[in-house]
């Protein structure tokens, strides 16, 4: 099933983590079947995937697209701040 595999790091919030958690409790009450994590995951990205049109989909990738930008231009503007700082400093 997986002969041409690849690792990726995902960082996901605590709440997303319980509720994957949750849905692979469930499946393997319902299937009568071991579900990890990793399946229900992989599971979601494959679904999410064949959706790709779908605008619910396409506003949360903006949503964590901005987010993602707006979190990195505070940190460069704190290392900036903290460059004029030392300059003062100096």
């Amino acid at each position: 099933m997986f002969e041409n595999k690849t690792k990726v790091l995902l960082i996901l919030s605590q709440d997303v983590l319980d509720r994957a958690r949750v849905l692979a409790g469930k499946a393997t009450t319902a299937l009568k079947l071991p579900v990890s994590l990793q399946i229900v995951l992989r599971a979601l990205i494959g679904e999410g995937l064949k959706r790709e049109d779908n605008p619910a989909l396409l506003a949360n990738i903006e949503d964590q697209a901005k987010a993602v930008r707006h979190k990195r231009s505070l940190v460069r503007r704190a290392g900036e701040l903290g460059g004029r700082l030392r300059n003062l400093r100096s």
